[in-house]
């Protein structure tokens, strides 16, 4: 079956593009540093006082406790249940790991909570039950059933999961569905749908062959019954041969799709077939059988990470053929991610008892008709180098389409209403849209985003500080992800001995340069710095003196086309790196100066702010430069920007040098940037606090809107903010964005971690894709250029 755990693990002998190289030592202290395991709970209201703490526990608590114990349903009104899903595992069948017990299974239950969290919002207790017996396990999990809204049944081996869940539902009146078994059979369903239309093909009349019997490839038979297949049209195929009526008992449940037809074997039951689907083991199904199916074959191999036959392979075979694997690195990736998080979403939103089958349905006609739809621009973006329309390498949405819940969980929802599973209805079906997108924010999404747009063209990245742990994994992660190649800065003897001595693969191949051992580089890339700087006071000499430093040589590389973007600044003030950045590279001709922005990613949404790294004190005119920059910046992460100038006074409330320059850069920036939603100067909680903006300055052009850019007046206020929402506030910040560069070059934090700089070399892959589509222009022309020589910075 096909899971979204490590889709492509296991390939260690050829790490194909998209697969990446974990070490049990890293995935070890990924688990346990920090707070151990992946999730947390976190309160929804304040306890931060004595009548708060009377409100949330003793006396107030009795309140909701008597009016659910009149009205059981009240308990979706007054707590957490009706956001809340249960992940229940006994640990017999985890993917890949097989029968580990409960406690080892811990770690991939995390794991599906954290999936429900970021794509749909829904909180997840994971819930490891020590109980191999069926009927135990069922009373366990039965009892259980008060706490929670829906229950997903996980990694249950076969035969047992079948009995699990079909008592548990009849006993239960949440929903309660077993991943492994509906969440692929809806995915596929809704592959083969597209399939079908695409080659004039009636699923009533197609014939089927399953290759395996497990609990995935039964419940996908099932579903493709209700969808309108015909049981004498599907044949099955296991580890022994075709199961046929004279081999199975009564109580197999293989037993419902037994021919009664004389077939032994693959080459027998696939022989004009329309339709292969493989939920087994890999390489079982070769190009001699699919030349044995009928004309325009559809072909799901889907085992994981090896399919039953890789994708270009059946194509090879059979050029005609409408092919899907369980891969990410292949098209038509069939992924249970594009179901469970939506589906349980819709369920919840409307109370059901149950998720049936017209919900299971609705689910897969949603994802084959939104497959269907012209894909928008910010989603083929996210898969740059990928023309995405519907046909045969686009049968199914991609993960990353931020469609998906807005149109999976309604069409659940809207199903669980009409079948009369539903205890509440939905009216406006516009407002719980909004409701939808409101549970999500796009922080994650817009991260991954910039990552699967990074990687779909591979950039050369120079690092500049090659000679530190952090630096080098995070240049192997890249590498392994097809998203760079690194360029590696530094001792050669140092790089190679941290390399060894970390294991680190897959960085043999890389360009290893040590600019002070490079004297011929050195005087070349010296002459350019010399053209550039001989009027400001350089010598030749200074300037191959200075190339002897690395942010300054790979700066150089950058500038003469040897390399694509630079990071930098990992161990080094961002002074000293931002000065050979603007010296030997310098602004984009069509702005006047650069700028800094980060990117917070907070529980109250993402927010950007400027100018947070470069300027210190801004003029009027200056600020109005730096909002257009940071605008420009905004929309390039596909969100419209709605900018707000920060100051201590509210429109004029306070009269002073500062609030009188942010009021001016505020006019300003509404002369050149027509369209552009700003106000401003105004306070920092005025800006967030929609309701009390239009309480008290109803004339805004903020009211009614969500501000998601702030322009500080100054360095020190910019920088303050960002640190202390980052240390204290919990937000996660991305950055520091250099704006306004001719070409990418991004400095990173002091002591930035692996991950945070396998973010921004994403960020700087995806700048120089834009410039080569742009031909260097990164966007529209702004004032002129000012002088090279960096701004001071706190």
């Amino acid at each position: 079956m096909t899971s979204i755990e490590q889709p492509d693990a296991g390939k260690s002998s050829e790490n194909p593009r998209g697969a990446i190289r974990v070490t049990k030592e890293e995935a070890l202290r990924y688990h346990q540093e920090g707070k151990p395991g992946k999730i947390e709970v976190v309160p929804t209201k304040p306890v931060s006082s004595q009548y708060d703490l009377a409100l949330a526990y003793s006396p107030g608590v009795a309140e909701p406790c008597r009016v659910i114990a009149r009205e059981p349903d009240a308990a979706y009104r007054y707590t957490a249940k009706g956001n809340l899903v249960a992940v229940v595992t006994n640990g017999s069948a985890v993917l890949g790991l097989g029968n580990i017990g409960a406690q080892a299974s811990k770690p991939v239950m995390e794991g599906k909570g954290v999936l429900f969290k970021k794509f749909a919002g829904i909180d997840v207790f994971d819930l490891e039950v020590d109980c191999s017996d069926p009927d135990a396990f069922i009373e366990i999990v039965r009892c259980l059933e008060p706490s929670f809204g829906g229950i997903n049944l996980e990694d249950i081996k076969a035969p047992e999961c079948f009995r699990i869940e079909e008592e548990l539902k009849r006993l239960c009146s949440i929903p309660v569905m077993h991943d492994d078994q509906h969440g692929t059979a809806i995915i596929t369903g809704a592959a083969l749908m597209n399939a079908l239309r695409l080659v004039n093909k009636r699923i009533e009349d197609v014939s089927i062959v399953m290759v395996g019997a497990g609990a995935a490839a039964l419940a996908c038979l099932r579903f493709y019954l209700s969808m309108g297949a015909s049981p004498e049209n599907i044949t099955v195929v296991d580890r022994d041969g075709v199961v046929r009526e004279d081999q199975t008992g009564e109580s197999d449940p293989r037993r419902p799709f037994a021919t009664s037809r004389d077939l032994r074997g693959l080459e027998q039951a696939i022989e004009g077939a329309d339709v292969l689907v493989g939920l087994s083991t890999g390489g079982v199904v070769t190009a001699d059988h699919l030349s044995r199916m009928t004309s325009d074959p559809i072909v799901f191999a889907l085992a994981n990470p090896d399919p039953e036959i890789d994708y270009e392979a059946a194509l090879a075979a059979r050029p005609d053929a409408v092919v899907a694997t369980g891969r990410s690195d292949r098209p038509n990736q069939v992924n249970n991610v594009l179901g469970f998080p939506f589906i349980f979403r819709g369920a919840l939103d409307v109370g059901a008892r149950e998720i049936n089958e017209q919900m299971k349905l609705a689910a897969a006609r949603a994802l084959a008709s939104l497959a269907r739809e012209p894909v928008p621009d910010a989603v083929t973006r996210a898969y740059a180098g990928t023309e995405l329309g519907f046909g045969r390498e686009y049968l199914i949405p991609k993960p990353l389409d931020p469609r998906l819940l807005t149109t999976v969980a309604p069409a659940v929802a809207r199903a669980a209403i009409e079948s009369g599973a539903a205890r509440y209805r939905i009216d406006d079906w516009r407002q719980y849209e909004a409701e939808l997108l409101s549970r999500v924010g796009i922080g994650q999404k817009l991260v991954t985003g910039i990552v699967n747009r990074a990687i779909k063209q591979r950039k050369r990245v120079v690092y500049a500080e090659a000679d530190t742990y952090n630096i080098l994994k995070a240049a192997q992660l890249v590498r392994d992800q097809g998203m760079a190649e690194p360029i590696l800065l530094g001792s050669k003897n140092r790089i190679r001995r941290l390399i060894a001595e970390h294991g680190i693969e897959g960085l043999d191949e890389c360009e290893i340069i040590n600019p002070a051992s490079e004297e011929a580089l050195c005087e070349r890339y010296g002459e350019l710095l010399y053209r550039k700087r001989q009027r400001k006071g350089v010598t030749v000499h200074d300037a191959r003196r200075l190339m002897t430093d690395r942010n300054y040589f790979g700066c150089a590389m950058v500038e003469a086309g040897k390399a694509d973007a630079l990071v930098s600044g990992m161990t080094k003030e961002y002074p000293k790196i931002i000065r050979p950045a603007l010296q030997v590279i310098g602004p984009d001709s069509q702005v006047r100066r650069v700028a800094g922005m980060y990117i917070v990613n907070s529980a109250r949404g993402v927010y950007f702010c400027a100018d947070t790294t470069v300027n210190l004190e801004p003029t009027a005119e200056e600020l109005s430069d730096i909002i257009g920059l940071t605008a420009r910046t905004v929309r390039f992460f596909d969100v419209e920007p709605v900018v707000a100038v920060l100051s201590y006074s509210n429109f004029g409330s306070t009269r002073a040098s500062e609030s009188d320059r942010c009021r001016e850069a505020v006019r300003l920036a509404k002369e050149r940037y027509p369209g552009l939603v700003i106000d401003g100067e105004i306070q920092a909680n005025i800006a967030i606090d929609r309701e009390l903006l239009a309480e008290n300055y109803p004339f805004s052009e903020l009211v009614g809107r969500a501000v998601n850019t702030f322009i500080f007046p100054n360095l020190s206020a910019g920088n303050i903010a960002y640190k202390l929402l980052h240390e204290i506030g919990g937000a996660e910040v991305i950055g520091p964005v250099l704006m306004g560069m001719a070409k990418p070059v991004h400095v990173l934090q002091l002591g930035s971690s692996v991950r945070e700089i396998v973010n921004m070399t994403a960020l700087a892959v995806v700048e120089a894709q834009r410039n080569d589509e742009r031909g260097r222009s990164s966007g529209p022309a702004l004032p002129g250029t000012d002088d090279a020589d960096p701004p001071r910075r706190t």
